[in-house]
């Protein structure tokens, strides 16, 4: 039996931005599958106001018998009208992951962030995409201004992102029923960037929060299969209500 209630997979929900969507998204009456891999940041999501609709499952997106438990979780649900791609790697598993001149990169750092960044989404996705389909839903990748930019030390790390981009546009041209969108989210004050930065004040950057309005927004106005930045939908407010949002309650 399908379930009304609309559900969402969000890799890499247990920091960041997957937690601000994990957040905005269950508090909206929506179900959601999220995964993380760490077990105890993950299981303080039982702390979200709207934990009774999440669903959190521990592990790599890597990992073949994980992604078949996300894909229990959805069959469970018996819908699935939101992929997101959120979870991925800055760089190497071992030594320093930041700064890798592309001249120094080795097969081994090919494949640890090409597996996570590209392999690990492209799979998933493929796994999913009946369910998807089947709802008319919309695959949702978090790429990168590093996607399209070449910032010297970052070429490992960018490149993945141009990767994901071109597989998850790619999916759509294939697939009439999806809808798909690689976003810039701009940068925000998360781990990853501190990581990238270390010792840095990152202060100035924007919460992972002040995103998800612009996803939401992007999301409501469904525009068509592409790649946009989120700062380019006005965010909408906390308190917008379906019929202000236009097609928000049937998408978001």
């Amino acid at each position: 039996m399908v379930d009304m209630k609309k559900t969402a997979l969000i890799t890499g929900g247990s920091a960041g931005l997957g937690r601000a969507l994990v957040a905005a998204l269950s508090s909206r009456d929506w179900h959601v599958i999220t995964d993380g891999r760490d077990r105890d940041r993950l299981a303080r999501l039982r702390d979200l106001p709207g934990a009774d609709h999440v669903t959190a499952i521990p592990g790599d997106v890597t990992d073949a018998d994980h992604r078949d438990a996300l894909r229990a979780a959805v069959d469970g649900r018996g819908r699935l009208d939101l992929l997101v791609h959120n979870a991925s790697v800055l760089g190497p598993a071992t030594g320093d992951t930041r700064h890798r001149l592309l001249a120094d990169t080795t097969p081994e750092d090919l494949q640890h962030v090409w597996r996570h960044n590209v392999g690990a989404p492209l799979v998933l996705t493929s796994l999913l995409l009946p369910t998807l389909a089947a709802s008319h839903g919309v695959l949702l990748s978090i790429s990168s201004d590093a996607a399209v930019q070449h910032y010297p030390g970052w070429g490992l790390y960018s490149a993945s992102k141009a990767g994901l981009d071109h597989v998850t546009l790619t999916f759509a041209a294939e697939n009439d029923a999806i809808t798909a969108y690689a976003v810039d989210p701009g940068d925000m004050r998360t781990q990853m960037h501190q990581d990238w930065f270390p010792g840095e004040d990152i202060s100035d950057r924007p919460l992972p929060e002040t995103v998800v309005p612009h996803l939401l927004a992007l999301l409501a106005s469904r525009p068509p299969s592409g790649r946009y930045r989120a700062a380019d939908f006005p965010a909408l407010r906390s308190t917008t209500t379906d019929a202000e949002a236009g097609d928000l309650g049937a998408v978001v």
